[in-house]
């Protein structure tokens, strides 16, 4: 059974992959941050939030693989499919009073395993 808080983060899910935007308003904090390391990006606020989001070509499509939660912490493993390129994404969403205060998220394109190890691995 999911978390209060692992609901907040299923709603999140469900909503960008309804394209319903607007319902993120009801979710993170007006003062939320959303970190991504890998371009040293950080975007603060309710304004800049629903910038961005109005203004992505195109709004990935997100499988949810794991969840894990203690307190005010959420940490979800899933795929973003941009409709050609996807990502394997780790999210870790802090959360205050039932909404989200920050989300970090770290993504990495799909690439095929190299050969040289393929004898102590199992592919999934």
């Amino acid at each position: 059974m999911a978390t209060t808080n692992e609901a907040v983060i299923e709603r999140l899910i469900a909503c960008i992959n309804d394209r319903d935007i607007a319902v993120m308003d009801e979710l993170f904090h007006d003062d939320a941050t959303m970190d991504w390391p890998q371009s040293r990006e950080r975007v603060r606020g309710a304004a800049n939030r629903r910038a961005i989001y109005s203004s992505f070509p195109q709004l990935p499509t997100i499988t949810p693989h794991r969840m894990l939660s203690a307190g005010d912490l959420v940490i979800a493993e899933a795929t973003l499919d941009y409709g050609g390129p996807t990502y394997e994404t780790v999210f870790i969403f802090e959360l205050r009073d039932g909404r989200i205060a920050k989300e970090t998220a770290y993504w990495s394109e799909a690439f095929e395993a190299p050969e040289w190890r393929s004898e102590w691995v199992e592919k999934y």
